[in-house]
């Protein structure tokens, strides 16, 4: 009788903790959690994602020598000031010649976001990009609701952004 309800305990156990884990769903797909990371600003801001809980995120990975990233971020920075909107762009900054090639690129471009820089790889490997640009656009509950491979423009932003909560 013992090890019946020794069993049954531990089958209990277990299935409690699956159920936790269930319940947390983190991952990179929609539907899931967004994986919580701290990256460094270029200005040498620290800041984590889940620091905007609550609030609706748009996350963008992205290099400098990468033409659609290029080509996408006037439209990110319009975004941004257009709509008072949170706009996270992690730099893979691991594959950048340096940090002065990204400085300069965001001096280029006149980018008044935060661009958090990825200089060990850690978080693109973590949200698993490929190809760049990938972006996320994260629900004020911290669901992803869309990934988004290739170069967004201003309005795709605007519509992506409004259906989220």
């Amino acid at each position: 009788m013992k090890r019946i309800i020794s069993a049954l305990l531990s089958i209990g156990v277990f299935f409690s903790i699956a159920g936790l884990a269930a319940a947390d769903n983190v991952g990179t797909e929609s539907g899931q959690k967004a994986p919580d990371f701290k990256l460094m600003t270029n200005d040498g801001e620290m800041v984590q994602l889940s620091d905007f809980k609550g609030k609706r995120v748009l996350l963008n990975f992205w290099a400098t020598w990468c033409p659609p990233c290029r080509e996408e971020m006037p439209d990110i920075d319009r975004f941004y000031k257009d709509k008072d909107v949170i706009v996270l762009a992690v730099n893979i900054t691991n594959m950048e010649m340096n940090q002065k090639t990204v400085d300069e690129f965001i001096a280029t471009y006149g980018l008044t976001f935060p661009i958090l820089m990825d200089e060990e790889g850690q978080v693109s490997q973590l949200y698993r990009i490929s190809p760049i640009p990938t972006t996320y656009l994260i629900d004020s509950g911290g669901i992803i609701r869309q990934r988004i491979y290739g170069a967004m423009d201003y309005e795709q932003m605007v519509t992506e952004y409004e259906k989220m909560e």
